[in-house]
């Protein structure tokens, strides 16, 4: 088999309702046209709407398609695992739900051609299509995040559209196992604005060089945003990412 350029990963916990308006299809018609080779993990987090089986049945009938079925370890534990099994040079992490369609990695390949080792996607301040409830979330988020652990130079710290290159990817998802212990098994729905902070500042401070790129994107209603619950467990999870700088735990 000739060595995978692009690896895109897709975490899946009871995607039912994006898989049956045909996401996959969409991927996978577009990434076999283009001109390099390609592999497509999803990373199931312990489905049980029967989406980790449709997506099996999928991946059997499409041979660059793979399923790896996780213990429900939320979105940053499904990240992490595809990461580490991916073989692409370039790695990209993206949403079942295609907020940002797979077409928009074009943007950011030609990046790691000119030395860039981590290329993100970054939304409008818009929002295109978002409730008020979710631009103060974002906005505030920014502020935060400045004042506790200093990222200033990236806008937009949580597009779930991030690519990596095999070396950057390697090193920062192993540092992040390492972090979090392999990560636990948890219950309900799990999307929290600490990891991929945690992954920037890391990505910051071992001194690779980020690239952050104008991406489409349009709101997808999901039952899983709490505007109250999610903007507590951010801020809990900024606390944390700031705690650990001041006690060394990110020594490298």
């Amino acid at each position: 088999m000739s060595k995978v350029y692009l690896s895109v990963i897709i975490p899946s916990y009871n995607e039912m309702v994006n898989l049956r308006k045909g996401v996959l299809e969409k991927i996978d018609k577009y990434l076999s046209k283009q001109n390099y080779t390609y592999e497509v993990l999803i990373v199931d987090d312990g489905s049980d709407d029967g989406s980790s089986e449709f997506s099996e049945k999928f991946a059997k009938e499409n041979k660059e398609f793979l399923v790896i079925k996780n213990n429900h370890l939320g979105k940053a534990g499904a990240v992490a695992s595809g990461m580490l099994r991916a073989k692409g040079e370039i790695r990209l992490f993206t949403d079942m739900d295609q907020a940002t369609p797979i077409e928009e990695v074009e943007k950011l390949l030609p990046f790691f051609k000119v030395g860039y080792d981590v290329v993100i996607g970054s939304r409008s301040t818009a929002r295109k299509g978002s409730p008020l409830t979710r631009i103060v979330m974002s906005r505030s988020m920014i502020i935060l995040r400045k004042v506790l652990v200093g990222i200033y130079e990236i806008q937009d710290t949580q597009c779930g559209f991030k690519a990596f290159n095999e070396k950057s990817a390697n090193i920062l998802f192993n540092k992040i196992n390492e972090l979090h212990a392999g990560f636990s098994q948890i219950k309900g729905s799990n999307v929290t604005a600490g990891f991929d902070v945690e992954l920037l500042y890391l990505a910051s401070k071992m001194g690779y060089k980020i690239k952050e790129v104008s991406v489409e994107w349009l709101y997808v209603e999901t039952r899983r945003v709490n505007p109250i619950n999610d903007s507590i467990n951010g801020l809990l999870d900024l606390i944390k990412i700031s705690s650990n700088k001041i006690t060394g735990k990110y020594k490298l």
